[in-house]
């Protein structure tokens, strides 16, 4: 299979280097700045899907590179702020065959590719291990949740097709399933991102230490508590019947296996770079102010990433 990761950041670099390794086809592509540091370099990742190294095919930093390639399958790893310039920067080069994989964070992504690419093209994906960045090129990975989920929520993309998708995954050792109910799952990972990623970055502490402590505690369940609130006035099919239901999950389950992790938000701002903050706390806001509700918690989070971003640049 020809394929090409689109962003070769942390989780770009774990899914490239992966998947070259099998020995499939695998391309990258990234932005000029970084193109000398990774260009004839191999990749490397560390950490819990242990020691592997790969020679990219090559890497590309325009879509006029790409041309007759014949890619089978791209791997969108970009963050989600840039989701819309860069589905438009990839669309020349999407064949009749092509299909574009979602391995991003957050709200919005999916509506986007599929209102420009169509849903035929569209694959929705739920990640859930989390890799940092030790230097362009080298990932490594430090916590692992839960399998890699796979789907098209409007089953616009043959079962057969996802499910091949998945083995060549598993084969690669990225741990794969599929699922009818991706876009649900997907939701489960927003709320768990919301309540986690910009807390943590404000505190700068892990996710353990968040849940050790009434007070963040409480902050978190409230922003949970919102945000079911708002998927319920929206008509967003969740997994879970009340909050309260997924507190439960979320503390016993959840929170104990990624305690020590720290969220990406966190080293996005000590890098003074933006954070995702839009496509999580941030959309919950912006989905309830479209129909007059308000969601005092996620807001207030919301400026306060907004403003810690501020002064990281200063």
């Amino acid at each position: 299979m020809k394929i090409l990761v689109f962003g070769l950041g942390a989780l770009g670099t774990v899914f490239a280097t992966c998947l070259k390794s099998q020995g499939h086809n695998v391309f990258g592509f990234t932005k000029k700045k970084y193109i000398n540091q990774l260009k004839d370099k191999k990749l490397k990742i560390t950490g819990l899907f242990g020691e592997k190294e790969a020679t990219l095919d090559d890497i590309f930093t325009n879509a006029e590179q790409i041309k007759n390639k014949d890619i089978d399958l791209i791997i969108f790893s970009v963050k989600a702020y840039d989701t819309h310039t860069a589905i438009n920067q990839i669309k020349p080069i999407i064949g009749e065959n092509t299909l574009i994989l979602l391995a991003q964070n957050g709200y919005g992504n999916y509506e986007i590719a599929t209102s420009i690419l169509g849903k035929e093209k569209v694959i929705l994906s739920r990640v859930i291990f989390g890799a940092k960045i030790i230097e362009i090129g080298t990932a490594e990975v430090t916590v692992f949740a839960d399998d890699i989920v796979i789907g098209q929520p409007d089953r616009a993309i043959p079962e057969e097709i996802l499910n091949e998708i998945a083995k060549i995954f598993n084969e690669s050792e990225l741990p794969t399933r599929v699922s009818h109910d991706v876009y649900a799952i997907l939701w489960d990972k927003i709320l768990y991102n919301s309540a986690l990623n910009p807390l943590g970055a404000i505190l700068e502490c892990s996710y353990g230490t968040l849940a050790e402590y009434e007070e963040t505690r409480n902050i978190m369940n409230k922003i949970i508590e919102e945000i079911f609130q708002v998927a319920k006035l929206r008509g967003i099919k969740l997994n879970w019947e009340d909050y309260k239901e997924y507190l439960e999950y979320f503390y016993k389950k959840l929170v104990p296996p990624t305690s020590k992790h720290y969220p990406s938000m966190y080293y996005d701002i000590k890098q003074g770079k933006k954070t995702e903050i839009e496509a999580l706390n941030g959309a919950i806001v912006k989905l309830a102010k479209e129909i007059n509700f308000t969601t005092p918690f996620n807001e207030t989070i919301t400026n306060l990433i907004k403003t810690k971003e501020k002064l990281s640049l200063t």
